[in-house]
């Protein structure tokens, strides 16, 4: 690969810089794989074409996978005192205007107490509001702290594949040169528009999208409006009789989406457009008059003032990449997966290809494993890609029956005034459309309660995981895939949390998440499981590899708080449960065997790609 220098230098135009890692793009996905690398003591250069972090709060729900990946590294704390909590998440509504009259409302983002305890019992972290502005830079700075060096205003041109490795050739904007790196891995995460994709030729599932939308992004001072009465993050704003009364909303603001940016002086206002109205880029456009006129009338409370901060248009797309990787090159976050915001998936999933992918890298790197073991990342986030992108799309479309049932899908004003009057009616007909309109609500709410979709990612199909000793057909998949969570120990699943402390209690409980993670293998037993303890040290020394090992139970190293590990472990007191560094179950043995070390090695050896020696 040539001599190395060090990532944060450049050398003269036409000469080489040479660095192991090379990131282009410094969003979530980019800027926390920098992290999460540099947690496992690798450096290298993150490259952005942006002049710096986003300006505008794109993405914003942190769910409890996405901040398990940042607690793992010592952020949850960090972005806790940044992000609005999850109180101010409590609801999402359905209003003719803020100020205005309610048509409905519903508990959102684990509040509903029919869901509340599935929460709590998921994750130790919460779902929190974390817009993209404040994530990125604390991301970034973190990788900076890690060794990482960042150059933004710098453009990707090329990418070449080579025998060993990946050359590109960059344009810095500031300088106005370009110049060529050579790295080991290059990995694409330079968003919906990703030139890496292009370059390598990555191929994309594709289907129709659902046209544009507007953010316009506004300060206005709404507190004496959202509390105590309509606190929630998200409200939906529409005004079913407009047309009919002679008013015609702007065809780029048929409806609004609201959401709180920062409570309660903030805002995003998602403008729609007229359903089954094809609008181009330049007919979403407006004047800054026209775009403040229309959030005033959203707002519905004239004493208001509003400033313009931000408006820009975005595409709502169905995309997925059919795979992650081309050689040398892996590609992550919205790089290979494009969709709406609904369900608060983007940045969650950004995170989660991050973390999956640098602990194989890093194991990779120090010959603790065969290259063959990142094959295993695109087999593995590649069907969570397709779900995603699925979900966040059916819940744009989930929408749809309840705006059916209010008219608002008819072009024709005379049949929106029907249906007006219909659900007014104390007849038949107005008692079926209410009820419709009922059902088509709590339809949405897939959205705001989506823990399996947020919390069911399943490897079983990787080669990364230990599957020989299964002999059921694995967990039954559960009737509501998007709300319910599957809590199980088998292999390539989630590790459960579970709250466990010391014999004499200590101030603060530990999650078996916490025992997990943070770049190690981690073997959990019990009562009796004393020589896998003895195997996870022996094997470990053997393979380059530290394994923590803990028994969990009576008298043990940590006490079952609750008897909550018995119920979820789904082995006997002295089997073992087997978790990779990024806490996904890789293995687990029912009870003791004759030779557990000679078993652990074996099954190590499979993950890794580490045959024994002929």
């Amino acid at each position: 690969m040539g001599d190395r220098i060090s990532p944060d230098q450049v050398g003269e135009e036409g000469n080489m810089l040479t660095t192991d890692l090379l990131i282009i793009g410094a969003g979530p996905a980019g800027a926390s794989l920098a992290c999460f690398l540099a947690s496992h003591g690798k450096k290298g250069l993150l490259l952005a074409s942006a002049p710096g972090t986003s300006p505008t709060p794109r993405a914003h729900i942190t769910n409890l996978a996405g901040l398990e990946t940042l607690r793992d590294i010592g952020l949850e704390e960090q972005c806790l005192s940044l992000a609005t909590p999850s109180t101010n998440m409590k609801h999402t509504r359905w209003c003719r205007s803020l100020a205005g009259e309610e048509y409905a409302r519903v508990y959102s983002w684990g509040h509903d107490p029919i869901y509340k305890g599935a929460y709590e019992a998921a994750s130790p972290c919460k779902h929190v509001d974390l817009p993209q502005t404040l994530l990125e830079p604390v991301l970034v700075r973190k990788a900076t702290e890690g060794g990482w060096g960042v150059r933004f205003s710098t453009r990707l041109l090329k990418v070449k594949q080579l025998d060993e490795g990946v050359e590109v050739e960059v344009r810095d904007e500031i300088l106005k040169r370009g110049y060529k790196i050579r790295c080991r891995y290059l990995f694409g995460c330079d968003g919906a528009r990703s030139q890496v994709v292009r370059e390598v030729g990555l191929p994309l599932i594709k289907k129709p999208g659902q046209g544009l939308a507007l953010n316009v992004l506004v300060r206005a001072d709404l507190t004496h409006l959202m509390e105590p009465h309509r606190v929630g993050n998200l409200h939906w704003v529409f005004k079913p009789e407009e047309g009919i009364d002679g008013r015609e909303a702007p065809a780029w603001g048929w409806a609004a989406i609201v959401r709180m940016v920062k409570p309660w002086t903030e805002w995003m206002f998602i403008f729609l457009a007229k359903p089954g109205m094809d609008l181009k880029g330049e007919e979403m456009e407006a004047t800054e008059e026209e775009y403040l006129a229309r959030v005033k009338e959203v707002i519905g409370d004239e004493s208001v003032e509003a400033e313009l901060v931000h408006a820009s248009k975005w595409w709502i797309n169905e995309v997925v990449a059919e795979r992650y990787q081309e050689g040398y090159v892996f590609c992550l976050g919205d790089a290979v997966h494009r969709h709406p915001p609904f369900n608060g998936l983007g940045s969650n999933t950004c995170l989660q290809d991050a973390f999956n992918l640098a602990w194989k890298v890093s194991y990779v790197l120090d010959g603790r494993a065969s290259p063959g073991l990142l094959d295993s990342y695109s087999l593995e986030r590649q069907p969570v890609g397709v779900d995603i992108i699925t979900r966040a799309n059916d819940g744009l479309r989930d929408h749809i029956p309840w705006q059916q049932t209010l008219g608002m899908l008819s072009p024709d004003p005379a049949e929106r005034a029907k249906i007006l009057a219909e659900f007014e009616s104390a007849t038949p007909e107005g008692r079926k459309r209410r009820r419709e309109f009922r059902k088509g609500i709590e339809r949405t709410t897939t959205e705001f309660h989506g823990l399996g979709i947020e919390m069911n990612q399943n490897y079983s199909h990787s080669p990364a995981v230990y599957l020989d000793d299964e002999t059921g057909p694995g967990p039954a998949v559960p009737e509501d895939k998007v709300r319910t969570h599957v809590v199980t120990t088998y292999p390539g699943r989630r590790l459960p949390h579970v709250w466990v402390n010391t014999r004499i209690p200590a101030k603060n409980m530990k999650s078996t998440i916490d025992l997990a993670g943070h770049g190690k293998f981690c073997l959990l037993t019990g009562f009796g499981g004393g020589r896998w303890k003895e195997a996870a040290k022996s094997v470990g020394e053997k393979l380059g590899l530290q394994i923590n090992s803990y028994s969990i139970g009576w008298h043990q190293d940590y006490e079952d708080v609750y008897f909550d590990w018995a119920k979820k472990r789904e082995v006997e007191e002295d089997g073992c449960v087997l978790v990779r560094p990024d806490r996904f179950v890789a293995w687990r043995a029912k009870e003791m065997v004759e030779d557990a070390e000679g078993k652990l090695e074996e099954v190590l050896r499979r993950i890794l790609g580490r045959p024994r020696e002929a």
